[in-house]
């Protein structure tokens, strides 16, 4: 049996979908403030003065703290009923079922929330490894419970729920320098869905 390793947005998606979700259950008032006074994150994250990491953080935190966590689980089952299924690139959900077909152990492994995700994968009967919000008393504290799903992390998880030895060959799909240390972990490491040399993955 064999292991396939998918980030998701940008791999599975023809685009990122976290935006997406943020300006759709971020609450209107928050989400009208946030975008001035997280304006200057952005602006950093754009020209790549602001890691991607900070920025998600920071919005997380001003727009679901205190938010009650039922309201939120709703966005993320209509997010991942109405919205992600427009946005999944063909040749993704066509090397998704070529592995399924062939048996192979199928993982999402994204910076993306749970909220969504693990509806859409539990729809399409893949495993998941992702970013989860912390909940207090029945509400979001806009923390992240652990480390973001990106970078060093997303191979931390992978080795830590699939151990390598228990399969034959590994892929992995991704489409970002924060895919790195994932493809790293693959026999067959694709990125954009170009093959690389499995002893040197450089990205852009």
């Amino acid at each position: 049996m064999d292991l396939a390793l998918f980030d998701f947005d940008g791999t599975i998606t023809d685009r990122e979908t976290m935006p997406e979700f943020m300006r759709a259950a971020v609450r209107p008032h928050r989400l009208w403030l946030g975008s001035v006074l997280l304006l200057p994150l952005i602006v950093g994250y754009k020209g790549r003065l602001v890691s991607g990491t900070l920025v998600r953080k920071a919005i997380c935190r001003f727009g679901f703290w205190h938010i009650p966590v039922h309201e939120l689980e709703t966005h993320g089952r209509r997010f991942a009923r109405d919205v992600l299924p427009a946005t999944l690139r063909p040749e993704a959900m066509e090397r998704i079922t070529w592995h399924k077909r062939r048996g192979d152990t199928v993982v999402v492994v994204s910076g993306g929330l749970d909220l969504y995700l693990g509806h859409w994968c539990q729809e399409h009967d893949i495993e998941l490894l992702c970013s989860a919000l912390e909940q207090r008393a029945g509400r979001f504290t806009g923390r992240y419970r652990g480390r973001q799903c990106v970078r060093e992390e997303k191979a931390r998880l992978v080795l830590e729920r699939f151990p390598l030895s228990q399969f034959s060959r590994v892929f992995a799909y991704g489409d970002t320098s924060e895919d790195r240390e994932l493809l790293a972990l693959a026999h067959e490491p694709y990125y954009r869905w170009q093959r690389l040399s499995a002893s040197h993955v450089e990205l852009g």
